[in-house]
């Protein structure tokens, strides 16, 4: 397959933070890469640099074949960008926003109707269409935020982390809208944090630490380098987890991970029932009263906290540059 992305060991520094200290990846063509990692792991400088917002200070990068330092006009005619955040104008209909993002990408005004209409229509935004944007939800205005970087017909579209701050019910409706686009074609490049996600989207993932890949493959891929299965339960008050972790350390194979706000221990056992047996025995001795326990096959939030040391939404906050515009707008006004 060609690649529609191709990066190699792109370096980017703000100052005395290294955000990026050598990232290589690539995108295959009409297939969606997951670019996994905690808030301040490099993400959204990455996806900034292909979209041509940020030049890096070491490496290449090419879209479509092309570098995006000196050939970023070019670049930007054949990509979108969803930011984490949606950008579109409140005081505009969904059906201005879109014909404005048509004509400055110099479509025409006969052609940025045609192109909103039959957006509008994909986004199941038409019924809305006519109204100001303020007054559309969290869900539809990422759904127009969406259509907007899509008005372009772009090869490649890069979705830095779309879903954020969505209610399931919406999130849910976001997975079927971006799997239509890649059936359609489209190569995408999605960050996020929501690990299930990556795991149902994502045909490959590169999973990003401190600026350094740290990993990279298909989930199940992943999922095999922390091997194994888990023990998982739940008891009925935070402070009985160091009891139980302290009775269950003999059987795990490493560290019991615990969960305070969940009343959640987890920890990595081989040996399968006969080892979920001995630890009821061990509990059973205890003071800990177990609401609910199991064995269970990894995951990719296994996968995350073996190989960062702590869980997606552990991490702390992202220090990179302060949120930029979308490709949208920086693609169209050349």
């Amino acid at each position: 397959m060609t690649n529609a992305v191709v990066v190699e060991g792109l370096v980017k520094r703000f100052g005395e933070n290294t955000a990026l200290g050598g990232v290589d990846l690539t995108v295959s063509e009409g297939t969606v890469l997951g670019l996994l990692g905690p808030n301040g792991a490099g993400k959204t400088t990455v996806v900034r640099i292909l979209s041509t917002l940020l030049r890096p200070d070491a490496g290449r990068a090419e879209v479509n074949g092309l570098d995006v330092v000196t050939q970023g006009d070019q670049v930007r005619a054949t990509i979108g960008l969803t930011g984490q955040y949606a950008a579109v104008d409140e005081y505009l209909t969904g059906r201005e926003n879109l014909e404005m993002v048509g004509r400055l990408y110099r479509l025409g005004s006969k052609e940025s109707r045609l192109r909103a209409g039959e957006l509008l229509e994909r986004f199941e935004l038409t019924d809305a269409a006519n109204r100001p944007a303020k007054t559309y939800s969290g869900g539809m205005r990422r759904r127009l935020d969406i259509a907007a970087s899509l008005i372009a017909r772009p090869r490649v579209l890069f979705l830095d982390e779309p879903t954020t701050g969505l209610d399931p019910r919406s999130r849910l409706g976001m997975w079927e809208f971006i799997a239509d686009l890649v059936s359609d074609g489209t190569t995408i490049l999605l960050t996020t944090q929501y690990l299930e996600e990556a795991d149902r989207l994502a045909d490959r993932m590169v999973v990003i630490d401190k600026g350094k890949v740290i990993a990279r493959g298909t989930a199940d891929e992943l999922k095999a380098q922390v091997g194994g299965e888990r023990l998982e339960l739940t008891v009925s008050s935070s402070r009985q987890l160091g009891a139980a972790a302290e009775a269950l350390r003999p059987l795990a194979q490493a560290e019991p991970h615990r969960d305070e706000q969940t009343r959640r221990l987890s920890l990595p056992v081989t040996g399968g029932t006969e080892t979920l047996a001995e630890g009821l025995r061990r509990l059973a001795v205890t003071d800990v009263q177990v609401l609910d326990i199991g064995l269970r096959r990894p995951d990719l939030d296994d996968v995350f906290l073996t190989l960062t040391g702590h869980a997606a939404e552990e991490s702390a906050a992202e220090a990179e540059e302060p949120a930029a515009p979308t490709a949208v707008s920086a693609g169209a006004s050349r």
